[in-house]
């Protein structure tokens, strides 16, 4: 069996980590687990999961994902409410990607909401 380190970095194997949110077999608890979860998405190229998780109200019809980018850093920078007792929440991070064009940044505060006990996306402020 290969254990494959979660891409969030929180120390974690995938498996026990992102993946089984990306499986479906639990739901994020925290704001910033549905951050990690979703930045986990783009690394491991899940665009259904990005768009089950995203609030229906600012969803997007569909989600391209460029295979060749590799998400690979994330820096938590800040965490507002979102907890499990919260019904909305801010996480600020620095997502870090690669990709044949050369490497660069995402910086961005994720406004998140509780709907029906689940954490869904709401929208970002990118800087």
């Amino acid at each position: 069996m290969t254990v494959t380190r979660c891409p969030c970095l929180s120390g974690l194997a995938y498996d026990d980590c992102c993946g089984r949110f990306h499986r479906a077999e639990a739901v994020a608890p925290t704001a910033e687990q549905l951050m990690r979860s979703r930045f986990s998405a783009f690394a491991v190229g899940d665009a259904d999961y990005l768009l089950a998780s995203w609030h229906p109200r600012t969803r997007p019809e569909s989600v391209e994902l460029d295979p060749e980018d590799r998400w690979y850093r994330l820096d938590v920078h800040a965490i507002e409410r979102g907890g499990p007792f919260d019904d909305a929440g801010l996480v600020e991070f620095t997502a870090y990607h690669r990709g044949p064009t050369g490497s660069g940044t995402l910086h961005e505060v994720s406004r998140f909401v509780r709907e029906d006990g689940r954490w869904l996306y709401l929208d970002g402020q990118v800087s």
